[in-house]
């Protein structure tokens, strides 16, 4: 029966089997390694030749487009959560002939106008800590013409009448929680609205790296980003209406809300003019994160108080491309 068998027999002169080639990566998992200290190697391996791949595919790429020159084909747009947002109906058009009309008549207008100069009065919970208080004192440097006064133990709706008899246009009330701010009011005045946020990420100037000098009296420049919604709208008014509506240029501030995913980032910046075609940005402080959790509308008020607006978390947030601003 010779020839039926391919294969070499043991003993017949052909030699030892030749050994085979260790493929990589391995067509195991790395998971099934028990050796903890191998099993951290082996990922580190498969890590590296995954970035050396990456690296190599992007060469490949640009060499191609240098070669094609003006007949590349436009680069691929990275998918994000932001330009996979889920499309709100609520989202305002600058165009839109009813949004002008809301614009026109709603309780921001005479400050857009230029008919009312903003007086914000800011304040604290009661007995308010180191942090909380100099915190207020930076932000009414950032805000022109705002004061500062301590609570000493007044309910907000007895605060509320006396602002509005003494002609203040908003209410910033700084909450804390264990010596840290951790939330804000802001009240419109006399007429609301008021909305309520939850503040994250406070720095102070002193804890900024590479800050600049302290501000000067300069009004900023207000920047508003991303606020696209008709909820989005309303609360960028809000913070608009806090700043008079002339900037001094000359001063170089700028005061910036954006809002990413639903949280507004604050940042107070001044420019720095290296040349005529170059232009860099220093920080001045402070800094901090809000989180808006509810829009109420009128003045504040926590037991009759009428709500535009609720975030709700379990019945808002099942969706990580759904935003509401």
């Amino acid at each position: 029966m010779a020839g039926q068998g391919s294969g070499a027999v043991p003993g017949d002169g052909a030699g030892p089997p030749a050994p085979e080639r260790v493929l990589f990566p391995p067509t195991f998992s790395v998971s099934e390694i028990k050796n903890k200290q191998r099993r951290h190697f082996m990922f580190l391996r498969w890590k590296q030749q995954q970035r050396k791949e990456k690296l190599a595919l992007k060469k490949k790429r640009r060499k191609e487009r240098e070669a094609l020159g003006d007949k590349a084909p436009p680069k691929a747009v990275p998918k994000t959560i932001e330009n996979q947002r889920v499309y709100d109906e609520t989202t305002v058009d600058p165009n839109d002939e009813e949004v002008a009309f809301d614009e026109a008549t709603d309780e921001f207008a005479p400050y857009f106008n230029r008919q009312t100069v903003p007086k914000i009065l800011i304040t604290t919970s009661d007995r308010p800590r180191g942090r909380t208080v100099r915190f207020c004192e930076q932000l009414a440097t950032v805000i022109p013409n705002s004061h500062v006064y301590y609570r000493r133990g007044l309910a907000l709706k007895r605060i509320i009448p006396q602002c509005i008899a003494r002609d203040f246009t908003d209410l910033i009330v700084i909450n804390e929680d264990r010596k840290i701010p951790n939330g804000l009011v802001l009240s419109h005045l006399p007429d609301g609205p008021t909305a309520h946020f939850r503040m994250s990420s406070v720095r102070l100037r002193k804890e900024i790296k590479r800050k600049g000098k302290e501000p000067t009296e300069h009004v900023p420049e207000v920047i508003l980003n991303n606020f696209t919604t008709r909820l989005g709208h309303s609360i960028g008014r809000m913070f608009a209406a806090l700043f008079p509506h002339d900037p001094q240029f000359i001063g170089r501030q700028v005061a910036t809300f954006h809002n990413q995913r639903d949280y507004i980032f604050f940042r107070f910046h001044r420019y720095i003019f290296k040349s005529e075609k170059k232009v860099g940005i220093q920080e001045l402080g402070p800094r901090f994160t809000l989180k808006l959790r509810s829009l109420q509308k009128g003045t504040f008020d926590s037991k009759y108080g009428e709500y535009e607006w609720i975030h709700k978390r379990r019945e808002m947030d099942t969706s990580r491309r759904r935003f509401h601003l």
